[in-house]
C-alpha cells in the first residue's frame, strides 16, 4: 500500500451541551428528570405513588434547591435525596407497576446514577448495627471511574475529565491532517471520544481507519500524550508508520543527577535474561510482569552486591537496585525514539506538527469546535465531521485561488525589535 507523506494529529476538549454538575447536583437533577418524565408518560401512576413533600423539594429548578453548608448537613441532605430516589425505584419495581416504566430512559438513568452514588446499608438483623438506610458513597467506598460515571441525566455519554489544569464535562475531538510541503493542508480523519479516554488509546483505531481509506501516512507527527512504547511498536508493526514525537521522560532521580546510573548504564542480555551492573555484577532475577496489557521486566539486583558496592550512591538509595524496562521490542523502540529527538530532522518535524494547533484554533474561534451543540456522542461527532469538511472546503478554495496562507501574527514590539538598527 502506497503511503502518503506526513500527517499530524492533536486534540482539544469539547464541552457537552449540558450543565456542569457535581455529584450531588447530578443526583438531584436526575431525580427531577425522572419525575418529570413519569409525569408525562404515567401521570396517574405517579400521582398515586409520589410523596406530597416532593412537590416542594423537586418541583423547582436545581438552582433553587437548597443544599446546606457543612459536610455533615450536606451528607444528610444527600442521603435524604437518595432515600427518595430509592423509594421511587422500589415502587417502579413492584409487580403492580406497569413493566414498561422500568424502561423509561429517565428511569434507566436514575437507576444507574443511584447505583453509582448511593449504597444500601446492611439491613438490621439480630446482633448487627445496620439500619438498612441509603448511604451516600464516599470516594473510599467505591466511586466508579470517570469513563462510566454519569455526569448529566440528559446526556449519559458525557463524562468528567481533567487534563493538566483543564477540567470539563464533555468529550474530546482528535483532528488528523496532512502537512506536506507544496500540498494543501486537509483534515483526513476526525475522532470524537469520551473525555476520559487518553490520547494514546486513539492511535490504533485511527491508523486502522486511515488504512481502510488508503490514507496512512509514512510519518505521523504527534505530541507526547499520544506516544508510549507499545504505540511506537504497534504503529510500525501493524501499519508501517513511523510515529514521531517526544517520548515520556525518565523521572527517576538518577536521570536528574549528573553521573548517576540510569537504565542505559546497564547491559541487558535479552537472550540470556541477564542484566550487568556497571561495576560488573550480574543479575539473574529477571521476571516479566504483565499488567493492563503491558509487559514490564522486573530486574532486581542482589542486596549483598549493592551494599558492598562503592558505586551505590550513584545507583540507588534503596537497599538494592530495581530496573523496570519494557519488553525487548518496546525498549528498543523507546531507545530509538529518544535518539531521534536529538536529530535536526526531529526539530523540523516538531515545528511542522505545531500547525495542527492552528487548525484547532480556527475550529474553536470561528466554528465553535469546543462546544457541542447536541446531546449524545454520535451527534457531537457529526458536528465535528461537518466542521472538518467546512475547514477543508475553505482550504481547497484558497488553494485553487492561489490565496497565500496566513502568517503567524507578531506584536508591534516584536516587529520593531526584529528590524536591523541603523548604523
Amino acid at each position: 500500500m502506497a503511503k502518503l507523506g506526513r500527517q499530524h494529529t492533536d486534540a482539544t476538549h469539547v464541552l457537552g451541551a449540558v450543565r456542569s454538575l457535581n455529584r450531588l447536583g447530578c443526583a438531584i437533577e436526575t431525580l427531577q428528570a425522572a419525575l418529570n418524565a413519569l409525569a408525562v408518560v404515567a401521570p396517574d401512576w405517579l400521582r398515586a405513588h409520589t410523596d406530597p413533600n416532593w412537590i416542594e423539594r423537586y418541583g423547582c429548578s436545581i438552582n433553587d434547591f437548597h443544599i446546606p453548608q457543612g459536610e455533615t448537613a450536606r451528607r444528610a441532605c444527600a442521603e435524604a435525596i437518595g432515600d427518595d430516589g430509592h423509594r421511587l425505584l422500589a415502587a417502579v419495581d413492584t409487580k403492580a407497576a406497569p413493566g414498561w416504566l422500568r424502561n423509561v430512559p429517565a428511569m434507566v438513568v436514575l437507576r444507574r446514577v443511584w447505583l453509582q452514588n448511593f449504597q444500601v446499608a446492611e439491613p438490621p438483623t439480630e446482633g448487627s448495627q445496620g439500619d438498612g438506610r441509603i448511604r451516600w458513597r464516599t470516594e473510599a467506598e467505591g466511586i466508579p471511574a470517570a469513563l462510566v460515571m454519569v455526569a448529566s441525566p440528559y446526556d449519559p455519554d458525557v463524562h468528567y475529565a481533567k487534563k493538566r489544569a483543564t477540567t470539563w464535562i464533555g468529550d474530546t475531538v482528535h483532528l488528523t491532517e496532512t502537512c506536506d510541503d507544496a500540498q494543501p493542508l486537509l483534515i483526513v480523519h476526525v475522532a470524537t471520544t469520551a473525555a476520559p479516554i487518553v490520547d494514546r488509546a486513539v492511535l490504533d483505531p485511527l491508523h486502522a481507519a486511515l488504512a481502510t481509506k488508503d490514507l496512512l501516512p509514512a510519518r505521523h507527527l504527534v505530541d507526547a500524550a499520544y506516544i508510549d512504547a507499545d504505540g511506537l511498536v504497534a504503529a510500525a508493526r501493524d501499519h508501517d508508520v513511523v510515529l514521531t514525537g517526544p517520548v515520556s521522560k525518565d523521572n527517576q532521580w538518577q536521570a536528574r543527577t549528573e553521573g548517576a546510573f540510569t537504565i542505559e548504564a546497564f547491559h541487558l542480555d535479552w537472550d540470556r535474561k541477564i542484566a550487568t551492573y556497571p561495576a560488573g555484577h550480574d543479575c539473574r532475577s529477571w521476571h516479566p510482569n504483565h499488567n493492563l496489557g503491558r509487559t514490564v521486566i522486573r530486574i532486581r539486583f542482589a542486596a549483598q552486591h549493592c551494599r558492598a558496592c562503592s558505586l551505590k550512591p550513584r545507583c540507588t538509595r534503596s537497599q538494592r537496585r530495581l530496573l523496570t524496562p519494557r519488553s525487548r521490542e518496546e525498549q528498543d523502540a523507546l531507545v530509538a525514539a529518544q535518539a531521534r529527538e536529538t536529530s535536526s530532522a526531529f526539530a523540523v518535524d516538531r515545528r511542522r506538527r505545531a500547525g495542527i494547533e492552528g487548525t484547532l484554533s480556527r475550529g474553536v474561534r470561528t466554528m465553535g469546535l469546543r462546544r457541542s451543540r447536541y446531546l449524545g456522542l454520535a451527534r457531537t461527532h457529526l458536528q465535528h465531521l461537518l466542521t472538518a469538511k467546512a475547514i477543508n472546503l475553505g482550504r481547497l478554495a484558497a488553494w485553487i485561488g492561489d490565496t497565500p496562507a496566513g502568517r503567524t501574527r507578531r506584536s508591534a514590539f516584536a516587529r520593531l525589535m526584529a528590524r536591523p538598527t541603523a548604523a
